[in-house]
């Protein structure tokens, strides 16, 4: 990898972990707004719901132009979203909302591009190692949607519109940036019929991408209830202030998880990528099932760092993997697994719902059972390869 590169591009999935600022912004909002509960969790829904639209979409546009070129795209989208409602003073919702889902546009085609490209400035072996780096990086972005508005309330006396200067400034920065950098990207096959609807979908038929499409699904749907959920857990557990210190759980949970890609970038220059996904999967399962006996908060948060730990490398492995196997198909592959990330709208209410019907703790079973699917995928994964 020519570090040269490099920079923009993990710049640009720093950009990425932007987009998950709309989960730590509902409950201000909500606040500041007056907005129901019905109403806050628009916000949310406009974080995700470009991924299950523009994902397949841009990946083929992705192959007729380049990665670059949507990676571009992306964080013009994302500036744009920036920008609205600051000039509109934040005065209205619906302008912030609208910035939201300009800024949930270019989250999904940066994950488009990002992820994809990663492979072309990657040495031969380095994929999932250089990926997991990448997504370290893009959890620092989505740490700074919570800590910063803290830290700046403590400091200065501000709030979460503190947010759209600074990401706006950075944003700005790496367009720049990624502009004036060449990159390489690989050239499919001259054989190779163009990506299309059909040539993605029809993916889906192949037993080496769907299941891994329906794990990304799953993962992303399991990470989202596990980050929303942990703080009515330490409130059910443990007595402790939602308000107050709840979000704790949440800001160790992305902290572990942040240490956790770190690490990964480094273990994985050594292990192979299927070993290291069982052992995250096993980890992830461990620090869940723990949260179930946790006597106190210590062993509770113990537990929650065992889980971010486990849980860091999931997506990356699973992405980097699938694309490592038919890289000829990246595009289409990218496509389809952004798209999943969709889940993350959708298994939070089967989370939610089971826990409404049986208890807190019953929710958690949904984790447990969708990173069981993981783990079995990951096995038969390995007997293919070996065989």
């Amino acid at each position: 990898m020519q570090k040269h590169t490099s920079y923009p591009i993990f710049l640009a999935f720093l950009c990425m972990g932007f987009g998950d600022v709309v989960g730590p912004l509902t409950s201000q909002l909500q606040n500041d707004y007056q907005l129901s509960n019905l109403a806050a969790g628009l916000v949310t829904f406009m974080g995700f719901i470009m991924f299950g639209l523009l994902s397949v979409p841009m990946s083929i546009y992705q192959a007729r132009t380049s990665k670059k070129h949507v990676l571009q795209l992306g964080l013009l989208a994302a500036l744009l979203g920036m920008i609205i409602p600051m000039v509109s003073g934040f005065n209205s919702f619906a302008l912030v909302l609208t910035g939201l889902l300009l800024l949930g546009t270019g989250a999904t085609l940066l994950q488009v591009a990002g992820n994809p490209i990663m492979r072309d400035i990657s040495t031969e072996g380095r994929y999932s190692s250089n990926l997991s780096f990448g997504q370290f990086i893009k959890a620092i972005g989505s740490l700074s949607g919570a800590l910063i508005p803290i830290l700046a309330a403590k400091m200065f006396g501000l709030d979460w519109k503190i947010l759209f200067p600074i990401y706006s400034a950075f944003i700005l920065l790496v367009v720049v940036y990624l502009y004036f950098t060449h990159i390489e990207e690989q050239a499919p096959p001259a054989d190779e019929k163009p990506a299309s609807f059909s040539s993605c979908l029809s993916l889906l038929k192949d037993s080496r991408v769907a299941p891994m499409v329906f794990g990304i699904f799953l993962y992303v749907g399991a990470e989202v209830s596990m980050s929303s959920k942990l703080p009515n857990y330490l409130q059910t557990a443990f007595d402790f202030d939602i308000k107050q210190t709840g979000l704790f759980g949440t800001l160790f949970f992305f902290f572990s998880l942040m240490v956790g890609r770190f690490l990964g970038g480094f273990i994985l220059r050594t292990m192979a990528p299927q070993r290291f996904l069982q052992i995250s999967i096993l980890a992830s399962l461990a620090g869940t099932l723990g949260l179930f006996a946790a006597p106190n908060y210590t062993l509770g948060f113990a537990c929650i760092g065992l889980i971010g730990l486990g849980f860091a490398n999931v997506f990356p492995l699973i992405f980097s993997i699938t694309i490592d196997r038919m890289p000829h198909k990246s595009n289409e592959i990218s496509g389809l697994m952004v798209t999943a990330i969709i889940g993350g709208a959708i298994v939070p209410v089967l989370f939610g719902w089971v826990a409404d019907t049986f208890g807190l703790l019953s929710g958690f079973v949904v984790t447990i059972i969708s990173f069981v699917y993981l783990f079995m995928i990951a096995i038969k994964r390995e007997k293919k390869e070996a065989v």
